[in-house]
């Protein structure tokens, strides 16, 4: 554990002071005057110093859907802790490595990450809002359903980004990454939300009638503050972004009209998918949506489909359209921000190809493989497609793409969306009473004959990242966790780190920042930190958090430990109240050790 000193050094900032009040104004166009902006906290914090903390679950019962009782209970409340300090990990090295001789020599690289921002039109008809409030019925609260925190999804956002600027003023960071399932639903609306709260440009974050735009706090128009343009971001593709739901292909045959549910009007009726897909075809539960005339977005056309006389009906919007993969890159050259393309200009970004590497700095031998490793539309699966998978194309890359690093002397970080070996690899098609089907691990095809199968086993997958000595570690969203886990392999330069980046949308909301140094060893270290997003009180942000800590209540209990994990590996430690800050080491090959001291041998 990091004693004081060590806390200090780690420490990326006591206290950044921000402007408080209003953050912004800009003219706004249509006659809508002027737009304000929200201001973030005034003193902004890393987990180094303060962490969330949740108040213990009420003893009063509440219902996930019944925003209204949460002060009234006590739900959702919270209070800032003592700080989380970074757990030395050496879980890679050689035996009795001693870190107490070891300082950092030069800092390499500076980035955050974020993940599963889960950008939500809370109108839009065919979202899963009843099934998310049904906790007994799917076993536990996911992001794919339902969340009050849903009203202020590109609040949230804002507000990270807003402390990524104040984080950055102090200590500057080379680049940020997102790592997939900036979408809930893979809608055009939500992804422009998305890209314009980078991009700082006005969001107006209702759809359809837009009711209660004019009145309701997480309806209004507002002024994003967009992230600073000295810092480059760049994306990566993840299930929620080109799926529906994050879970079937949008043109399944198991259900003609679901392409045409984005745009109808009538409120979308199916059967209980997170339990069995294949009800997709049936039109048995009415999935209901936000009514954002109401303070508290009260649930409305949710409901046993019988209930309804007639189909319940809302304002049609063309903009909740869609989007496949091909379009959901193209979306990313329209931006303000750099670089434009985010990524995807690195690569031809036609025929559903998300894969790219890039270089952040061009006085360093480290390279980022931004790897797509979600499963394919065609892959005629009847499960949720959460599930890891490369086909040949993208197999071939990735083995590339490792292969020239190590030619070239490189450090290697791959970033994608899914993570390795957290879960089962292949679940069981029907799920035990009253659970959801788990869609975390490594995709297997049932049908063993079927034209698109995953071009590498989940074993054979690990046993090549084993084999590159310079790959540092594997980064991951998905699982809306903050896991640690090592991979070790034949040699101690031949293993490697995964860090997973937790959900901006469910508890505890954070994303997190990465300094990578190169030790007085010839070792290297990351620091892999926490962040919790610099709410103000009395904005949806805040008031997102508090939602956030109340579903969680109300779903998991009081104490929250993030773990997770079926493989019983003790490599994964415990993470009291989802959070989890380490200082991770790695051993060098002799050869890139030799180059690391000679590129920086002060």
């Amino acid at each position: 554990m990091l004693d004081r000193r060590d806390f200090l050094k780690y420490s990326v900032l006591t206290t950044v002071p921000v402007t408080s009040g209003l953050a912004m104004a800009a003219g706004g166009g249509g006659g809508q005057g002027t737009i304000a902006g929200y201001a973030i906290a005034s003193e902004v914090f890393t987990t180094l110093q303060n962490t969330v903390v949740p108040g213990r679950k009420p003893a009063k019962a509440a219902h996930l859907y019944d925003v209204a009782t949460f002060r009234q209970y006590g739900y959702g409340n919270w209070t800032l802790g003592a700080p989380l300090v970074a757990e030395k990990r050496t879980d890679l090295m050689p035996a009795k490595y001693d870190v107490s001789s070891v300082s950092q020599k030069a800092k390499l690289l500076s980035f955050f990450t974020i993940s599963d921002i889960h950008i939500t039109d809370k109108e839009s008809p065919n979202q899963l809002i009843y099934l998310g409030t049904q906790t007994e019925a799917v076993g536990a609260i996911s992001a794919a359903m339902y969340s009050p925190a849903m009203m202020c999804t590109t609040h949230v956002l804002d507000a990270a980004i807003q402390t990524v600027n104040a984080l950055h003023a102090r200590n500057p960071i080379d680049f940020g990454l997102s790592l997939g399932d900036c979408c809930n639903s893979s809608q055009y609306n939500e992804l422009r939300w998305y890209i314009d709260v980078l991009d700082g440009k006005i969001i107006d974050p209702s759809s359809g009638a837009r009711l209660g735009s004019e009145r309701i706090d997480y309806q209004k128009p507002y002024q994003a503050a967009g992230l600073n343009k000295a810092i480059p971001w760049y994306q990566t593709l993840g299930n929620h972004d080109h799926f529906w739901m994050g879970s079937i292909p949008v043109d399944t045959p198991l259900r003609t009209d679901l392409r045409k549910s984005y745009t109808s009007s009538e409120v979308f009726a199916t059967g209980n998918v997170l339990l069995r897909p294949s009800e997709i075809s049936q039109h048995t539960l009415s999935m209901g949506v936000i009514d954002g005339s109401t303070l508290n977005g009260d649930i409305k056309f949710a409901g046993l489909a019988s209930t309804f006389p007639t189909v319940p009906t809302v304002a049609a919007d063309l903009d909740r359209r869609a989007v496949n993969r091909d379009e959901w890159m193209a979306e990313f050259f329209k931006t303000s921000s750099n670089p434009v393309g985010h990524g995807f200009n690195l690569i031809d970004a036609r025929a559903g190809f998300a894969c790219y590497s890039f270089m952040p700095k061009s006085n360093l031998p480290l390279k980022m493989i931004v790897l797509d490793n979600t499963q394919r539309e065609d892959d005629g699966a009847n499960d949720i497609h959460g599930h890891g998978f490369l086909d040949l194309a993208r197999w071939n890359w990735l083995k590339a793409e490792l292969a020239a690093g190590d030619a070239a002397g490189q450090l290697m970080i791959v970033a994608a969306h899914i993570p390795l070996a957290v879960d089962e690899t292949n679940p069981p098609p029907v799920p035990p009473a009253g659970k959801a089907q788990t869609p975390m691990g490594w995709w297997i095809n049932p049908d063993a004959g079927a034209p698109v199968q995953n071009a590498v086993s989940l074993s054979d997958l690990i046993s090549e990242l084993h084999s590159h000595p310079n790959l540092l570690m594997w980064l991951a969203g998905h699982r809306h966790v903050n896991v640690v886990k090592a991979f070790v392999g034949p040699r101690p330069e031949n293993s490697f780190w995964q860090v997973e980046t937790p959900s901006l949308r469910d508890f505890p909301q954070q994303f997190r920042t990465f300094e990578i140094y190169l030790n007085s060893d010839a070792t290297i270290s990351i620091v892999a930190i926490d962040v919790d997003p610099a709410v103000q009180e009395g904005t949806p942000a805040a008031k997102s958090r508090s939602y956030a800590i109340a579903a969680t209540q109300i779903v998991k209990g009081a104490d929250v430990i993030e773990d997770r994990n079926t493989t019983g590996d003790n490599s994964i430690h415990r993470m009291p109240g989802g959070s989890y800050n380490a200082v991770l080491f790695k051993k060098l090959s002799s050869a890139m050790a030799q180059k690391m001291r000679t590129l920086l041998p002060t």
